[in-house]
């Protein structure tokens, strides 16, 4: 069984030597999907407005994945997860890929993330996976470690995730509270958290200045106002911005 069906129940398909920016605090996977699960999927929408459906290559001799000669970006390799087993390998244990040490850092800081805070999915080498296991960990990465994006890159046998880090991503403009209101009823809508907790660390991330008003949360930003309002077990009822 998958880590995302044991934790969450559900079955949907939907110079790179960095540390992660702030400790998080987080010690579930759940509680690190709360925290960075939202802009992670922000940002997905910045990559796929740059690359759109541009086919991908990856040169780990010189850390690079590229979607075309103009859109090359340092890249970090988190894992594998193969087709045919349905299983997800890290690439600090993948011997036989030859990965170089230095695309590996984030994947080797998120085993020891695992190992402090004891959460299995980062910590074990190996596992039974489906495809939300790897949104799962791209998410987490991302977030954490303030990448443009993460990418499944699929190979024909399998799927490797990775992180990039790009100016070219980062620039993409986007109107903050339309790109919120649309983002955050798709991330909840993937998986099982609490609403609450996940849009005041969304909103927070996104730059707005997020306030608690009994049941809603009201986050402001340059003059712009979202109000998320909540039922009394931090389910989204209401999202106006």
């Amino acid at each position: 069984m998958s880590f995302f069906k044991k934790i969450f129940g559900k079955n949907q398909e939907p110079d790179q030597q960095e540390k992660p920016i702030s400790p998080t605090g987080a010690q579930t996977v759940q509680g690190l999907l709360e925290q960075y699960g939202g802009i992670s999927l922000d940002k997905q929408r910045n990559l796929h407005d740059v690359i759109g459906d541009n086919s991908w290559n990856i040169d780990m001799d010189a850390g690079e994945i590229s979607f075309g000669p103009d859109l090359v970006f340092p890249v970090q390799v988190l894992g594998t997860f193969s087709h045919s087993s349905e299983t997800w390998l890290w690439g600090w244990d993948n011997e036989r890929s030859n990965i170089p040490p230095g695309l590996l850092q984030q994947a080797l800081q998120l085993k020891k993330y695992g190992e402090d805070n004891d959460i299995d999915l980062l910590k074990n080498s190996d596992f039974d996976a489906e495809i939300n296991d790897l949104h799962l960990i791209g998410m987490i990465a991302s977030g954490m470690f303030g990448a443009s994006a993460y990418y499944l890159a699929d190979y024909g046998q399998g799927i490797m995730v990775a992180t990039v880090k790009s100016e070219v991503i980062d620039r993409v403009d986007s109107i903050d509270h339309v790109r919120v209101s649309t983002v955050f009823p798709e991330f909840i809508s993937l998986f099982e958290m609490n609403h609450k907790n996940a849009f005041g660390h969304y909103a927070a991330l996104k730059g707005y200045a997020v306030n608690e008003d009994g049941q809603q949360l009201i986050a402001t930003k340059e003059g712009s106002r979202i109000i998320a309002a909540f039922d009394d077990l931090s389910r989204l009822t209401r999202l106006n911005g």
